[in-house]
C-alpha cells in the first residue's frame, strides 16, 4: 500500500468514527435543531408573496428563492465549522497527534473533509427532501437540475473547507476562531446566499464574486430555481462556466495550500504549548 492510499485510508476512517461521534447521543439533538429549525422557517413563508406578483418573479412565494439560499448557506457554513475544529483540535492536542503520525496531516484534513461534509449533506437532506413537498415554483424536474445540484454542492464543499483549513491554520486558539468568524459570517452575508446581489453597490458585489460563497449561491439557484429567474441575476444569466471554474479554482487551491500551511503550523507545536494553552483555558474557565 502506498503512502498515498495509506493517507487515504486513515483519513476516511477517521471521518467515519467523528461522523459517529457527530450523530451519536445529546449530539445528534444538536445536530438536527438547526436544519429543522431552518426547515420551519422555510414552511412558515410558504405563502409570502414577492412583490405583487406582476414583476420578474411571476408571483412566486418566498420560500421558493429562501429554499436554494438555506442549502447554500449550509454548504457556506462548512467553512465555519473546519476552522472552529481546527482550533479546539490545536488546543486539546489532537493536531500535535497527528504531526507525529505517519502521513497524520493528510490523513487530519481528509478525515475532517469527509465528517464536515458528510454532516452537511446531511443538512442538506433534512430540509431539501420535506421542502420539496410543500414548497411550489422550483425547477427541478428540468434536464441537468440534479447534476448541475451535485456538482455545485461537491465544489462548494471542497472550496469552503479549503478556505476554512487555511484560516484555521492561522488562528491560534479557539477565541481566536470566534473572532475570525465575524469576517466569515460577513462574507456570507454579501454573497448574496438568499437572494442575488445586483442590488449592492458595485465594490461590495465585486468583492463578494471574488470568493467562493457567492458563486456556491448562483449555483444552488441555477439548479433549483427555474431559468425565468435568472433575470434577477448579474447579467441576467446562470453563468454555469463561471460558477464552475470559480468553484473549482478555489477547491484546487484550498487542497494544495491547506496542508502547506497546517505542516508549517504543527511544526511549531510541542507538548508544552498544548499543556500552556489548556492551562490558559482553565484560569478563564475558573
Amino acid at each position: 500500500m502506498s503512502l498515498t492510499s495509506t493517507a487515504a485510508s486513515a483519513g476516511l476512517a477517521r471521518g467515519r468514527v467523528e461522523l459517529r461521534q457527530a450523530f451519536s447521543g445529546a449530539e445528534l439533538v444538536g445536530q438536527c435543531l438547526w436544519p429543522l429549525v431552518t426547515l420551519v422557517a422555510v414552511f412558515l413563508l410558504r405563502d409570502v408573496p414577492i412583490g405583487d406578483g406582476s414583476g420578474t418573479g411571476g408571483g412566486a412565494t418566498l420560500d421558493t428563492y429562501i429554499l436554494p439560499g438555506a442549502l447554500g448557506m449550509f454548504v457556506a457554513l462548512g467553512m465555519l465549522l473546519v476552522v472552529q475544529q481546527l482550533a479546539a483540535d490545536r488546543e486539546d492536542g489532537s493536531l500535535l497527534r497527528a504531526k507525529v503520525t505517519p502521513n497524520g496531516i493528510p490523513a487530519y484534513l481528509l478525515g475532517k473533509l469527509v465528517q464536515i461534509s458528510a454532516t452537511i449533506v446531511a443538512y442538506l437532506v433534512i430540509v431539501l427532501v420535506p421542502g420539496l413537498f410543500f414548497v411550489d415554483g422550483l425547477a427541478l424536474d428540468r434536464p441537468g437540475s440534479w447534476l448541475t445540484f451535485a456538482w455545485v454542492v461537491l465544489l462548494g464543499l471542497i472550496a469552503t473547507q479549503g478556505v476554512g483549513a487555511v484560516v484555521g491554520s492561522l488562528v491560534p486558539s479557539s477565541r481566536a476562531a470566534g473572532y475570525a468568524s465575524l469576517p466569515i459570517l460577513g462574507l456570507i452575508a454579501i454573497s448574496g446566499v438568499f437572494a442575488p446581489i445586483a442590488a449592492l453597490p458595485a465594490w461590495l458585489a465585486w468583492i463578494a464574486q471574488a470568493f467562493p460563497v457567492y458563486w456556491l449561491g448562483l449555483g444552488m439557484r441555477s439548479a433549483l430555481l427555474p431559468d425565468s429567474a435568472a433575470a434577477l441575476e448579474l447579467g441576467g444569466t446562470w453563468r454555469p462556466v463561471e460558477t464552475a471554474l470559480v468553484l473549482g479554482a478555489w477547491a484546487i487551491a484550498g487542497l494544495v495550500l491547506a496542508p502547506i500551511v497546517l505542516r508549517r503550523m504543527t511544526r511549531r507545536e510541542s507538548g508544552s504549548r498544548v499543556a500552556e494553552r489548556r492551562e490558559r483555558a482553565m484560569r478563564r474557565i475558573g
